[in-house]
């Protein structure tokens, strides 16, 4: 049980099965004795279509002053068109990435039985502030037969640097530590090689940890036929985000896919979240599998120094290998409290 005062969390259950997952991911936290002291913002899809507010500067820096984000999920429901395209996504989610310098996006995967990837366990470590989602670009004569659209993609060697030197970090408290590096250098000359260069000069400093590269389309292909060959592999924004998610196919589905947005030297609050999204057409259904939201609080956990009640959730979800659809979101929530 931690001895700490509590940690000030604040708490976006946000759209569809965002709150039930975020209820049974704190419910579980609390069985391990830590105190949290929470507060719950409305932010969403709902909070969209219901008033148009997506997310003020006071908003953002209430968020900041926490000690840690979790959230739920956002987004409308397949086919509801009454928000514009991306408005959440960067007036949201990327706002408070960018607004709270949370630079490091830490995937964490361990296969689930059956799943392609049985029996193995790796990580994604990807830049999470730069790169195509940073918003260089504009668009020309709209509209128009000649329209002209472009989106640059910012690589800034402190932004670089940042990332690989997490990643080593990250690989040397593994068993076997290992880093790939992961781009397409061989198109992407200009940023490819920033990238190339940043890895070497930081891996002379970790001489311990085996190093890699990979072209990004060949990782595609290796996370599915031999995903035993990574420990960490670090890559720009764009490139992890879609590697995250197939490495979240193949080890088991996105439904217990984690993710932690991270401002490693905790100048701002962190963001926890499962990757899985909305879902409104089982919300209220009991269908939800809560565990990937139950692993996100372990990455919050570890993230607050509570490595002892983050080694107990943890414990408990590796060892779970119950129905998840005939035990349904209050049932894996029971069953993983009573491991605990």
């Amino acid at each position: 049980m931690s001895q700490h005062t509590a940690h000030r969390i604040a708490v976006i259950g946000g759209d569809g099965i965002g709150p039930e997952v975020t209820a049974a991911a704190l419910e579980v936290v609390a069985a391990t004795g830590v105190a949290l002291e929470t507060t719950e913002f409305d932010l969403g899809a709902a909070r969209y279509l219901r008033d148009g507010f997506v997310l003020d500067d006071a908003t953002l820096s209430a968020l900041g002053s926490h000690d840690a984000i979790l959230l739920g999920a956002i987004g409308p429901a397949i086919g509801d068109t009454r928000i514009p395209g991306g408005l959440l996504e960067r007036g949201l989610l990327l706002r408070i990435r960018f607004g709270l310098d949370l630079y490091i996006n830490y995937r964490p995967f361990r296969a689930t039985p059956g799943s392609l990837a049985e029996g193995c366990e790796f990580a994604i470590v990807r830049e999470n502030t730069e790169g195509p989602y940073a918003g260089e670009g504009g668009v020309l004569r709209s509209g128009t037969p000649q329209e002209i659209a472009t989106q640059g993609s910012v690589n800034t060697r402190f932004g670089v640097e940042r990332c690989i030197r997490y990643a080593f970090e990250r690989a040397i408290t593994l068993p076997r530590p290992k880093v790939t590096l992961v781009h397409k250098t061989n198109v992407l000359t200009f940023a490819g090689d920033l990238w190339r260069r940043v890895m070497a000069e930081v891996s002379s400093e970790y001489p311990t940890v085996e190093v890699d590269y990979q072209h990004v389309d060949a990782a595609c292909i290796y996370l599915v036929e031999d995903p035993k060959r990574y420990g960490i592999l670090v890559t720009d924004n764009l490139f992890g985000d879609i590697l995250s998610d197939l490495a979240g196919a193949v080890t088991g589905g996105i439904g217990y896919a984690a993710s932690a947005n991270l401002n490693p030297p905790r100048v701002n609050a962190s963001l926890f979240e499962p990757v899985h999204g909305a879902a409104h057409d089982i919300v209220g259904t009991n269908r939800a599998n809560p565990l990937a939201a139950i692993v996100s609080s372990v990455l919050m956990l570890e993230h607050l120094g509570e490595n002892e009640a983050a080694q107990r959730i943890r414990t408990a979800v590796a060892d779970f290998d119950g129905d998840t659809v005939a035990l349904g979101t209050t049932g894996i929530t029971k069953e993983i409290l009573r491991r605990i």
